[in-house]
């Protein structure tokens, strides 16, 4: 089971599922919570594990954990001492990865995809002391909380950009996945996308896979025969990028700044942010005052973000783009803020009203402008 594919499992189990509310606030277990552990004393170092599901070197998913691992490291220094497993698969590798990390006296671990969400409960319930900080997952116990980052709010100003710098009216998505996580990703990239260009249309490509270089340039270099002039992806390397420059169009990176890839093709790049929450939580432990939480943060809590813009974009795009991210900050808009119809024309939200997280959540409908069908999930 793959991390993105979380969704397609997520939307069986019922009522057991939920996420904090559009503010991106917190909610406990049900029952009273304690607090896990009183203060660590001060010249004691807190040991911190890190899981990963790919490579460190990928440039997308992984290593943008990582760079919120060094971002811990660096704001807490002597404080904290950190390791990290990188491709681990999930399943029994897992829970062996995870128990060895509690064994060697780790007393916070973050496992950074949702096929560890079985593993890490189980390892949990045998080293009750220890903190354990899932990724993407809607599990939780006493020593278990969970994460996940509203990237919907970046895919919706990127696809702003998108609508001001195409010619073909063309936008080419590289998809992983057809689960409601990415489908709602693709949908908010459009929803932005026909705020600033009702004209223009997404096509999908998908690969079945979160990182697979070979695949997405062969999805990337598809698309572009389709008639696209620019590129976005939810998959976790490069090579969108790069083929993007080679052709002489616009492209957009996912997970971390992918610039330094593709100078001139390269727009920005909606990322994932893990430092300031990696950093709060290892506090959180030190003090004494960490709880089980499930945490779903926007711009606002500093998880998400756009990448620095490029020049070429017109000032005046980019200071729309600006604005309403201020807006989602602020709360005062939300990249689901109805009207939104599929792409059937059938109103699914109506104008006043927003698409709910639950809704969100388990979403399996193309918005308004994407063309094609949403092809059934691979088992």
């Amino acid at each position: 089971m793959q991390r993105r594919k979380f969704l397609k499992y997520a939307t069986l189990v019922g009522t057991g599922f939920t996420f904090a509310g559009c503010s991106g606030g917190q909610s406990q277990p049900q029952g009273e919570v304690p607090v896990l552990a009183s203060p660590m004393a001060a010249n004691e170092v807190l040991k911190v594990g890190f899981v990963y599901v790919g490579s460190v070197g990928d440039f997308g998913w992984t290593y943008a954990h990582d760079l919120g691992r060094r971002e811990m490291e660096a704001n807490l220094q002597q404080k904290v001492k950190t390791t990290f497993v990188e491709n681990v698969s999930e399943g029994a590798d897992a829970e062996r990865v995870i128990r060895q990390l509690a064994l060697e006296g780790n007393k916070l671990i973050f496992t950074t995809s949702f096929g560890y969400m079985n593993p890490t409960m189980k390892v949990a319930k045998d080293f009750p002391n220890v903190v354990f900080e899932h990724c993407t997952g809607y599990k939780r116990v006493r020593n278990v909380g969970t994460y996940l980052g509203r990237f919907e709010e970046p895919r919706y100003l990127t696809g702003m950009i998108a609508g001001k710098m195409t010619k073909s009216n063309v936008i080419g998505f590289i998809g992983s996945y057809p689960i409601p996580e990415v489908i709602r990703g693709i949908g908010a990239f459009t929803q932005g996308l026909q705020q600033t260009n009702p004209k223009a249309k997404v096509r999908v490509v998908w690969v079945q896979n979160s990182y697979d270089p070979a695949k997405e340039r062969e999805a990337a270099q598809a698309l572009v025969n389709l008639g696209a002039d620019v590129l976005t992806q939810h998959t976790d390397s490069i090579a969108p990028i790069q083929l993007a420059e080679e052709k002489g169009i616009y492209a957009f990176g996912y997970n971390t700044d992918m610039s330094r890839f593709g100078a001139k093709a390269h727009l920005t790049s909606a990322i994932n942010k893990w430092g300031k929450f990696y950093t709060d939580k290892a506090l959180a432990v030190l003090n004494g005052t960490w709880k089980s939480e499930e945490v779903w943060y926007g711009i606002a809590q500093e998880m998400v973000d756009i990448s620095p813009l490029n020049p070429v974009i017109p000032e005046d795009v980019q200071q729309l783009v600006i604005r309403k991210r201020e807006e989602f900050m602020s709360g005062a808009a939300h990249p689901f803020d109805g009207p939104v119809k599929d792409q059937n024309g059938m109103v699914r939200v109506p104008k006043g009203q927003v698409l709910g997280d639950k809704e969100q959540l388990a979403m399996d409908w193309y918005v308004e402008g994407i063309e094609g069908v949403i092809p059934k999930v691979k088992s």
